[in-house]
């Protein structure tokens, strides 16, 4: 049973008066017992003599926060706000703005704007930076403190200024806060393909893919001739949802491993008999904004070669991180393990590479606006097997079948080419004779 986190100067101070016989601590080295009378020392002057009075909470959380932001960018202690506003993402419904951010050398950087949001009916894209909230600048403090200000009472209005890279001067955008209810599945029909849309892993993504299938044939009157499961922008979620949604297009085989420190402390998971779609063809959109368990999805369908991975290079988090009760209002986010996919790569650092690539040409940005992934991230863990090119190689070189332009795909009436792109291959893979016995449920 864990203590409340408050109690950690009393229990600081125990340790030098606890015999070295003592079980648990006998393995202890000196110096370690010579770093926390460091920190005791610095901990009393701090509160003795700093300009003005902090209290021990105060001091204390910040200590931890140090302590984990030295590991990974993916640990961190959360309060009784962090630990409410995390369950909220994770049930999917909370209010704000819809953004994932994180925070760069003091400034908010945007991971990605979830589908229908304020953040991304405004337009803000992966990559921007947030400097300015209601003309205040927004630099120097700490990523929740930033977070906690974009928050706010739903309906009302915040200017926020973004500066993008490929723009020669910010920008200015008014958003209206509102409670964000995440759908983490959206459906729908085109043509003859089913188009599953998952936002976020979230408690409900795995039923909601089985109903969106249930859906679709229901639509068509038939099997379609093929999916198309878009994940991008997916920041990833709960990893037994990624399993759930994994096993939905495979009969059989691991979908994923995650390893811990030791060896011997591997866990895999493996798909039950019984696919879903019967076998149709599936393609898989990812992007820079890929990441975590919408990774594990692409990567297991990528690896059965159930799925064409179709877009960009993924995110690249191959990490695991567990929740930790440390009170009932507090907890501990820790990264506990490497996640690895059915052949036995790590996605870590290099991100998934896609079967093939497809530009996403609608965008009139998409060659100047820069990709931000996990490689980024200052303290990321390293991919220990990668291959020296993996993070290097170039995302979006020339390709003489991806040469329209936004203007031009507008004139055609196509707003999202990569998903014009992808539903285009499966009807293409439904002529093949064997698919249309398929699609038939022959």
């Amino acid at each position: 049973m864990f203590r409340p986190l408050l109690r950690a100067t009393a229990l600081v101070s125990a340790l030098a008066l606890v015999p070295l016989a003592t079980s648990g601590l006998a393995a202890v080295e000196n110096d370690t017992y010579k770093e926390l009378d460091e920190f005791m020392n610095v901990f009393e002057r701090v509160r003795a003599e700093y300009v003005d009075k902090v209290d021990d909470k105060t001091l204390i959380k910040g200590a931890i926060n140090g302590m984990l932001s030295s590991l990974d960018p993916h640990s961190s202690f959360l309060d009784a706000t962090d630990f409410q506003s995390m369950k909220a993402q994770t049930d999917g419904n909370y209010g704000g703005l819809g953004l994932t951010v994180s925070m760069e050398d003091g400034a908010v950087k945007v991971i990605t704007a979830s589908e229908d949001t304020p953040a991304y009916r405004a337009g803000v894209k992966p990559g921007d930076y947030i400097t300015h909230l209601n003309g205040q600048l927004l630099f120097g403090g700490t990523l929740d403190e930033a977070v906690e200000q974009m928050r706010g009472k739903p309906g009302t209005p915040v200017k926020i200024t973004i500066v993008r890279p490929g723009r020669d001067k910010p920008f200015d955008l008014t958003l209206t806060r509102e409670v964000i209810e995440l759908k983490p599945v959206k459906w729908e029909v085109k043509g003859d393909v089913g188009i599953i849309n998952i936002n976020s892993f979230s408690k409900n993504t795995g039923a909601g893919v089985r109903g969106a299938i249930v859906g679709i044939q229901k639509t068509l009157g038939h099997r379609p001739t093929g999916y198309v499961i878009d994940l991008r922008s997916n920041p990833g979620g709960l990893l037994d949802q990624a399993i759930e949604v994994s096993d939905v297009f495979l009969d059989h085989g691991e979908i994923v491993s995650q390893r811990g420190r030791e060896k011997n402390d591997i866990e895999r998971y493996y798909a039950k008999p019984g696919d879903d779609t019967g076998g149709a063809p599936v393609v898989v959109l990812v992007d820079a904004g890929s990441a975590s368990a919408a990774e594990i999805v692409a990567a297991a369908l990528q690896d059965h070669h159930r799925a064409i991975v179709m877009g960009e290079r993924s995110f690249g988090k191959g990490s695991v991180q567990t929740l930790l009760p440390l009170s009932t209002e507090t907890a501990l986010r820790l990264t506990t393990a490497r996640y690895y996919t059915p052949s036995g790569r790590s996605v870590q650092e290099g991100g998934i590479e896609p079967d093939l690539t497809v530009p996403q040409l609608s965008d009139p940005d998409y060659k100047t606006r820069p990709r931000f992934r996990e490689a980024d991230l200052r303290r990321h863990l390293v991919n220990q097997a990668k291959v020296d090119n993996a993070v290097l190689e170039e995302d979006l070189k020339d390709d003489p079948r991806f040469k329209l332009t936004s203007e031009q795909l507008e004139k055609q009436g196509v707003k999202d080419f990569q998903l014009d792109y992808a539903v285009k291959t499966i009807a293409r893979l439904g002529k093949l004779p064997a698919v249309q016995t398929a699609a038939r449920g022959k």
